[in-house]
C-alpha cells in the first residue's frame, strides 16, 4: 500500500497529523505527497514516518527551501503503473482531459491544492486528490488516500479521518 497525502500545512496553527494518518504512513511501502508541506521540518517528519521512499512535489505555500528542493511535477512508477504528481491541477472544468494531455504516459495523477477529496476516471486515466489530513476547509472531513496497483492499474481510495 502506498500512502497518498497533500496539503499538510504543518506546523501552522499547531497542526499535527492525526493518529490514523501516522499509522498508515508507518504501514506504507512508499508515500506520495502532493505539495504544501509548509516547512522542511514537515517533509522530514513524514519521511521519518514512512519506511519506504517519499515522492513529493512542492506546493504554492511551501517555504523557499522546499520549493528549491522539490520539483513542480513528478512521475513515478509502481508495478508498471506510472503515476504523475502536481500540486495545482487548475480549474475543475476540463481538468481530467487537461491532465491526461499533460501527462500522456501516466495511468493516474495525484494532486492537491483545493483540499477537496476527488477521484475521477475516464478511459483508464484517473485523477486523485486525497484532500488534507490537517486542514479540511470546505471538505466535510479530513482525509488522505491509499494507492494499490492491481494488474498494472492504480486503485485509489480515500481514507476519512
Amino acid at each position: 500500500m502506498i500512502a497518498v497525502l497533500s496539503d499538510t500545512h504543518m506546523p501552522k496553527g499547531g497542526r499535527a497529523l492525526p493518529k490514523r494518518a501516522v499509522e498508515l504512513l508507518g504501514e506504507a511501502e512508499a508515500a506520495l505527497h502532493g505539495g504544501d508541506f509548509f516547512t522542511v521540518a514537515t517533509l522530514r517528519e513524514i519521511e521519518a514516518l514512512c519506511p519506504g521512499p517519499l515522492h513529493a512535489v512542492h506546493g504554492n505555500v511551501d517555504e523557499g527551501e522546499l520549493r528549491a528542493a522539490l520539483p513542480e511535477t513528478l512521475e513515478v512508477e509502481f508495478d508498471g503503473a506510472r503515476i504523475a504528481m502536481i500540486h495545482d491541477a487548475g480549474s475543475s472544468r476540463g481538468r481530467l482531459a487537461r491532465m491526461r494531455a499533460r501527462f500522456p504516459n501516466a495511468a493516474g495523477l495525484v494532486f492537491g491544492h483545493s483540499h477537496l477529496p476527488l477521484h475521477e476516471e475516464d478511459d483508464g486515466f484517473q485523477i486523485f486528490n486525497p484532500g488534507s489530513p490537517t486542514e479540511r476547509r470546505r471538505s466535510p472531513r479530513h482525509s488522505l488516500g491509499t494507492l494499490r496497483i492491481e494488474a498494472g492499474r492504480p486503485v485509489f481510495e480515500h481514507v476519512w479521518l
